[in-house]
């Protein structure tokens, strides 16, 4: 079926009626959000930027999700839209008996189709480390997970059944993270033309409290360690001195160990490192003039791409925690974790008044509810606002300041 086709459909819809096709062109581009109402499946409401909304219908024609503009909702009542979006899914199944031979007929792959398909065209973005963690999550909670049902079929009760079962067969953290890798799956599958848009019924699913056991290093604790890392840099023995390197980029840029442990020459380019395997997929990370210089000091050997090589194995180094308690100690920071690296680069950017989005960025966070845990950092600075947006109100209404002591 064609869109000229389709058109045709609606205008004749619009004409039986009552109204007016004469309105408006819709704006073209990606819409803001989509409110489904339930009168029929795929009717819905499409609200743009611009603050426009419109009518729509999403259903299948021709074994692929299509999307028609019924038009806008300032022209159109919801009664006429209604009965529009009725003969539009009517003229839609036209030839079509999808209660005679649903399996046939469908064009939504199965949950264990569509799940070997999202390995195959979205795992590649991730890290080894990621893949690997992923896989095992796949391999104990996913491949049996729903067993026969066809992926635009999934619902809340599905998930929450699930989610339920879940809890029972492994920790809260890791339940977090199988729901998390879910929830990206069934998004992608409305990207790509098998569900309705804004129909993720992991959406409902309240994920299980987590405790944040990560610490940041005050000003004080920041200062002793650096004394440290400095010293060691300067070590004798190179795979020491490559680990206080690693672990002085991990405070100057916040990023995780494996980004740091498995760059190549050729991914320092400048004043920035491109990522090719980040946590969340292949990103940019800017550096300072600190981060370069420390850059600067790393050796070089012939045909050697790994940044962070191992002079005495011959290989790249993976890892550097037996260094790293050795450091930590001297520093007297008992307890603290090479992760924790990253979280004070977040913790001080916020308490210099970097906004969250900035912050986002820098770490490469994939949302903002990542980030929003540093929140709370700022709330000195937020106090000093207030009172200096009082001061000025104060000033500004003649009111003298005794009479606001009282």
């Amino acid at each position: 079926m064609t869109a000229l086709a389709l058109r045709q459909v609606v205008a004749e819809a619009l004409a039986r009626v009552g109204a007016d096709s004469n309105f408006v062109r819709v704006p073209k581009g990606k819409a803001r959000s989509t409110t489904w109402l339930g009168i029929e499946h795929g009717f819905g409401i499409r609200h743009y930027p611009s603050g426009r909304s419109v009518y729509i219908v999403q259903t299948r024609m021709g074994g692929r999700l299509r999307t028609v503009t019924l038009g806008p909702a300032s022209v159109l009542t919801r009664d006429q839209a209604t009965k529009v979006a009725r003969m539009v899914l009517a003229y839609a199944q036209v030839g079509q008996d999808p209660a005679t031979d649903r399996a046939r007929i469908r064009s939504a792959p199965r949950f264990d189709d569509f799940l070997d398909e999202f390995w195959a065209k979205w795992a590649v973005r991730w890290s080894a480390k990621t893949f690997e963690v992923n896989s095992g999550y796949r391999r104990n909670y996913l491949d049996q997970a729903f067993v026969g049902v066809f992926i635009d079929e999934l619902n809340e009760a599905h998930i929450t059944e699930w989610f339920a079962d879940l809890n029972n067969q492994t920790g809260p953290g890791a339940a977090n993270m199988v729901l998390s890798l879910l929830r990206l799956m069934l998004n992608k599958a409305e990207a790509w033309g098998y569900r309705l848009e804004n129909t993720n019924p992991c959406r409902i699913v309240r994920m299980n409290k987590r405790k944040h056991c990560e610490r940041f290093l005050t000003t004080d604790e920041l200062h002793r360690l650096g004394e440290v890392l400095a010293a060691e840099r300067q070590a004798e023995d190179r795979a020491r001195a490559l680990a206080a390197t690693a672990a002085t980029l991990l405070l100057l840029t916040g990023c995780r160990r494996g980004e740091i442990l498995s760059l190549h020459w050729k991914d320092l380019r400048g004043n920035r490192i491109k990522l090719r395997h980040g946590k969340t997929g292949p990103r940019t990370v800017w550096l300072g003039e600190e981060a370069r210089a420390i850059f600067g000091t790393i050796p070089r050997y012939n045909r050697i791409d790994w940044i962070f090589w191992n002079p005495r194995y011959r290989r790249p180094m993976t890892s550097f925690d037996h260094y790293w308690h050795e450091f930590r100690d001297a520093a007297k920071l008992p307890g603290l974790r090479v992760h924790d690296l990253r979280h004070t680069f977040a913790s001080h950017a916020a308490m210099n008044k970097e906004t969250l989005p900035m912050i986002g960025r820098l770490l490469g966070h994939a949302n903002i509810q990542s980030t929003s845990r540093y929140a709370h950092l700022d709330d000195e600075h937020i106090l000093d606002a207030a009172e200096q947006i009082g001061t000025a109100v104060e000033r500004m209404m003649g009111l003298p300041g005794d009479l606001l002591m009282q």
